[in-house]
């Protein structure tokens, strides 16, 4: 079931505390905890590109890089490894998009039952007018988006309105109707800790249906000690009302051996319930050429040069 929102609840918002070096000694020991080799890192590497969001959030995007990029959506292994692995098939959990690109998006993927993700509401400062935001929102659904990725106003967060955040998420949430929203917390313009796990809270009591680390832009993206404090808000969240709300880190995360920690992090906080693109996604651009990599030399024994990889 989606995450209908609560009321706003100030003392449960205020209520929240985070110990940064806990939170850091925690995260330091993802990488170590476990040790996934061969088949099993095979394996979790293939549930990375079913969990991935594949991205292109540039201002020279084409219409043909965005067709290029729903082939790879689609088709996100090459034939020979999906046959060496004894797969008919894998893809990506959904493709994003800016708004002008949604209803290319949307007919590569016709079909496919592929998501089309549009970012909105101002991507990636979120300091459009409030009426163009919602404007926004309900011209990419109408387009055929059926994720839409919003921002929240930042400015609230760090004067401490968490109405102010709470009230914008909720019409975000009416403005998105069906589809499904993921709330960017542009983590690293926050401040602390504590900020993200407060801004995480307010989220999902508007609503959300993901919390989501980052619009990548930010000079700091997605950090595990932030991943850790969203996962635990999310796990209060669950405790607190019985709904399951999403996780989405992006910008930064390029390399198959980041997307295993994010991966475990998950497993270890939130359980295998959460290992689904239902519940989790990676924002990702490039990390999809590196898991390729990994997975062709699990099968060969060989690396392959990344130019090798066919890319979107």
């Amino acid at each position: 079931m989606r995450n209908p929102g609560i009321p706003f609840d100030m003392d449960w918002v205020n209520s929240v505390r985070v110990n940064r070096s806990a939170v850091e000694r925690r995260t330091a020991e993802y990488a170590t905890r476990r040790s996934l080799k061969r088949e099993w890192q095979a394996a979790w590497l293939l549930r990375a590109i079913e969990c991935m969001d594949l991205t292109t959030l540039a201002g020279d995007d084409t219409p043909g890089r965005v067709e290029r990029l729903c082939a790879k959506a689609k088709s996100p292994l090459r034939q020979d490894l999906l046959s060496s692995l004894g797969l008919e098939a894998i893809r990506v959990a959904a493709v994003c998009v800016y708004h002008q690109m949604v209803p290319v998006a949307v007919q590569a993927l016709r079909g496919t039952g592929i998501p089309v993700a549009a970012v909105s509401t101002g991507f990636p400062a979120g300091l459009n007018p409030f009426p163009l935001k919602l404007e926004e929102i309900k011209a990419s659904v109408e387009a055929g988006a059926q994720e839409i990725d919003v921002v929240i106003t930042r400015h609230h967060a760090l004067t401490g309105d968490w109405e102010a955040v709470y009230q914008e998420v909720a019409a975000y949430r009416e403005a998105c109707g069906d589809a499904h929203i993921k709330v960017i917390l542009a983590t690293g313009e926050l401040g602390t800790l504590r900020n993200v796990a407060k801004a995480s809270r307010v989220a999902m009591m508007a609503g959300a249906d993901f919390i989501k680390t980052s619009t990548g832009k930010e000079p700091v993206n997605a950090t595990l000690p932030v991943g850790l404090t969203m996962a635990r808000a999310i796990r209060d969240y669950f405790e607190l009302t019985g709904y399951r709300v999403g996780f989405k880190p992006a910008g930064g995360i390029r390399y198959a051996k980041e997307a295993l920690t994010w991966l475990v992090l998950m497993k270890e906080e939130l359980g295998d319930a959460w290992l689904v693109p239902d519940l989790f996604r990676f924002g990702a651009s490039s990390l999809l050429t590196d898991i390729e990599r990994q997975i062709e030399h699990f099968v060969t024994g060989r690396y392959a040069a990344a130019h090798r990889q066919p890319m979107a």
